[in-house]
């Protein structure tokens, strides 16, 4: 703003000529608004710019994420976690970390969660198949409405908790698997259906929805890159590790 114009008030309202005084009045207003309109611009845009660098800044990572999606319910999530910490004490599992796949999720979202019980948090979050009963295989027909059974050939998921036993070899996704024994009247032909959990290729590492993920002949397969992660977890334990598939 040119210099002319930061007179003040008492200056232009001592005018000899009323008429120039209240032109002079009326200018002074008016340029006073428009520097006071500039800067309330200037402070606006400088705080959309604070904000959305705050907000870039705290995008959500891989827990946060977890929270929104399988995680989304912490009431619930905190309650099947206490029941499976006291369930692996009660067995002698491993008591630092289980698996928990919560099969109200949609398959397109990350419902297998790694849980560590030392830090009582969410280790890994990922996507996981269910069995596409009489659906197509390798489709996602009943991403959101997965079918349950413990039958042979049914080719659902069963639920129920799981000992993660032995490592082998597997034909899919980096070639290892784990078996898995049913621990409960609802899934206890897992060894019978040769139920096991593998990597599979078509099964991706994010997020999906609104798609689903892939879906298998009842076997809980994740992605090659989680397989590694729980693979090198598994190996090193010295006692079973829980698998709780839930609904």
């Amino acid at each position: 703003m040119k210099e002319t114009y930061r007179q003040s008030f008492l200056d232009i309202f001592c005018i000899s000529s009323p008429i120039r005084g209240a032109l002079g009045i009326i200018r002074f207003l008016f340029f006073n608004c428009i520097a006071s309109f500039a800067m309330k611009t200037r402070c606006f845009l400088l705080f959309l710019l604070v904000t959305f660098a705050a907000c870039k800044g705290q995008a959500p990572g891989n827990h946060a994420v977890a929270e929104q999606e399988a995680g989304s319910h912490p009431a619930r999530l905190q309650q099947r976690v206490r029941a499976a910490k006291a369930f692996c004490v009660k067995r002698r599992f491993d008591t630092t970390h289980c698996i928990l796949v919560d099969m109200r999720v949609h398959s397109g979202n990350r419902r297998l969660l790694l849980w560590n019980f030392a830090k009582d948090t969410i280790q890994l979050a990922a996507l996981v198949s269910h069995g596409c009963g009489r659906g197509p295989w390798g489709k996602d027909h009943s991403r959101d409405q997965p079918v349950f059974s413990n039958e042979d050939n049914s080719h659902c998921s069963a639920l129920g908790r799981y000992k993660i036993g032995s490592r082998g070899n597997s034909q899919w996704g980096i070639g290892v698997n784990y078996l898995l024994l049913g621990l409960d009247s609802s899934n206890s032909n897992a060894l019978k259906r040769e139920i096991v959990l593998h990597s599979w290729e078509d099964v991706p590492d994010e997020t999906v929805y609104p798609r689903g993920t892939p879906e298998g002949w009842g076997c809980p397969a994740v992605s090659n890159t989680v397989m590694e992660q729980l693979d090198g977890l598994l190996r090193a334990k010295r006692r079973p590790v829980l698998l709780w598939i839930y609904y």
